[in-house]
């Protein structure tokens, strides 16, 4: 469905590793494309915020942040996660979910701050 996120670091390669979206800025972009495309939802937005500002939580401690329903939350993070937003580790019989970059809590609150300086 869409471009796992290490697919737009070759943007600017992280490591010596040749990566081939670096070669081809068009794959880049499409890769760009794609992590833009997941990050679409307002709701995901909202959980990207929150995992950028409180660290790692579980489904249950987003749901009741959120006030949203428990599939609500899990449908949307399905996206983020395989999108490569977001990784899951298992704690338990609990699952909290981390931002897999660091990059992507700072380009959403970048548009957060855009939209807001905007209007």
């Amino acid at each position: 469905m869409s471009a796992p996120l290490h697919r737009l670091r070759g943007v600017r390669p992280l490591t010596g590793v040749d990566d081939p979206a670096a070669a081809d800025p068009r794959r880049a972009y499409g890769a760009a494309g794609e992590l833009l495309k997941a990050l679409s939802a307002p709701l995901r937005i909202e959980v990207i915020m929150l995992l950028t500002e409180q660290g790692p939580l579980c489904v249950h401690e987003l749901v009741d942040t959120l006030a949203v329903a428990q599939p609500l939350v899990s449908q949307h993070l399905r996206v983020l996660r395989s999108a490569g937003v977001v990784v899951a580790e298992r704690r338990g019989r609990e699952v909290a979910y981390s931002l897999a970059d660091e990059h992507i809590g700072r380009i959403v609150a970048d548009a957060v701050a855009h939209v807001q300086e905007v209007r």
